[in-house]
């Protein structure tokens, strides 16, 4: 009995070490990716071990983080216990809600408050440091604060207005503040969100714009001054890779083009190249379909039009802001002879510098409520 509870013993050890074996040799030998087409975004780097790493616990969260975004078949993982979740008719999974009308949400909880301070304190000290610029701050809703009475039955969510609100009232009389809440709600039942997405459709950009051109003192363009062209009705987007609910309509993307059209060339700091124009039909064919807006996400990117600049509604602007832009920069063409957009997500230079070196005059910040609350990249302005 004795040699039978030791012979299984050895057998239950036996198979924990094969399997920690296994799964590590997996881990290692698993080719490793920088960017998630599943999760539309990009994974954690490898972390760094330096000594003020190691006492601040940073080197050990990056480790974690760095081992969860890089397990091996993690998005089979996922999409087994996506598939799961259905199975038992949940309205739920990996954060998203799936709500009427065949829209998905993202959960947005109570945000840290204390951080929030610091992100405005921070915005009105760089309006302080650079009193000859004027600045803009844009905040825009997520579809789950425009459409909180489509989300499940009971499902918990926290009011973006009420996000939206408190920080206006903390920048207000530093810079311009704009609530997207102001300009979308009286469009409110038109699509101004992909069902299936994160980010405002070029409906709901093309308000943002008119809005902002109103704002600047300029004439925006009506609708009919532009061809406005379906590009994609296959589009998939973010909140349904995350999710993977089956059995979506996907969401169709339009392009509104001028039809006075301004050329325009495009310079991409991140790789050094070069194009003209502000669609890539390129990622139609990808999973990423929201990247046809000017190429995706790059940290640095200039946009020089054939306004001349003595006589453009402006002559230079800095867009500090995240992938809500993309399909809302294109509009501002029509105006502005340069355009520099910084994505502080991945920006690592001084800002102020920045300005200086470049002349510029008029700044726009531009973040989706979501990104704002969540992400405290928005600190680097105040280097």
């Amino acid at each position: 009995m004795m040699n039978n509870n030791r012979r299984t013993d050895r057998l239950l050890v036996g198979g924990f070490v094969s399997v920690l074996f296994l799964m590590s040799a997996a881990f290692l030998l698993h080719p490793t990716v920088k960017f998630s087409e599943l999760e539309n975004r990009y994974l954690q780097n490898a972390p760094r071990f330096t000594w003020d790493n190691l006492v601040s616990k940073a080197f050990a969260e990056d480790a974690e983080k760095y081992v969860t975004d890089h397990f091996p078949y993690r998005d089979d993982w996922v999409w087994v216990k996506s598939s799961l979740e259905q199975l038992r008719l949940q309205q739920e999974n990996n954060g998203i809600y799936k709500g009427e009308d065949g829209y998905l949400f993202e959960k947005f909880a109570k945000p840290d408050y204390a951080e929030l301070q610091k992100y405005a304190e921070a915005v009105k000290r760089f309006a302080a440091s650079h009193p000859e610029v004027d600045m803009t701050f844009m905040l825009a809703p997520t579809s789950i604060g425009m459409y909180p009475e489509r989300l499940p039955w009971k499902a918990p969510f926290y009011s973006e207005a009420k996000v939206n609100h408190w920080i206006a009232d903390r920048i207000g009389q530093d810079v311009t503040f704009m609530d997207g809440f102001d300009f979308l709600r009286p469009h409110a039942s038109e699509d101004l969100y992909y069902r299936t997405d994160h980010h405002w459709t070029t409906l709901g950009a093309y308000y943002a714009y008119a809005a902002y051109a109103e704002q600047m003192g300029w004439q925006p363009l009506s609708k009919d001054q532009f061809r406005i062209e379906t590009v994609s009705e296959s589009f998939l987007g973010s909140y349904h890779t995350r999710s993977q609910f089956s059995g979506l309509k996907p969401d169709s993307i339009q392009a509104y083009i001028p039809k006075k059209p301004v050329s325009t060339e495009i310079y991409i700091a991140d790789t050094d190249t070069t194009v003209t124009g502000l669609y890539d039909d390129s990622f139609l064919g990808k999973k990423d379909q929201y990247s046809y807006f000017l190429g995706g996400v790059h940290a640095l990117t200039t946009i020089k039009t054939s306004l001349d600049p003595q006589t453009a509604d402006q002559g230079k602007l800095l867009v500090l802001k995240d992938s809500y832009a993309h399909s809302f920069i294109p509009f501002l063409t029509q105006h502005v002879s340069q355009i520099d957009m910084i994505d502080i997500r991945y920006y690592n230079g001084n800002i102020g510098d920045y300005m200086k070196e470049n002349g510029i005059t008029d700044v726009l910040m531009m973040f989706n409520t979501a990104t704002f609350v969540e992400n405290g990249e928005i600190l680097k302005i105040d280097d």
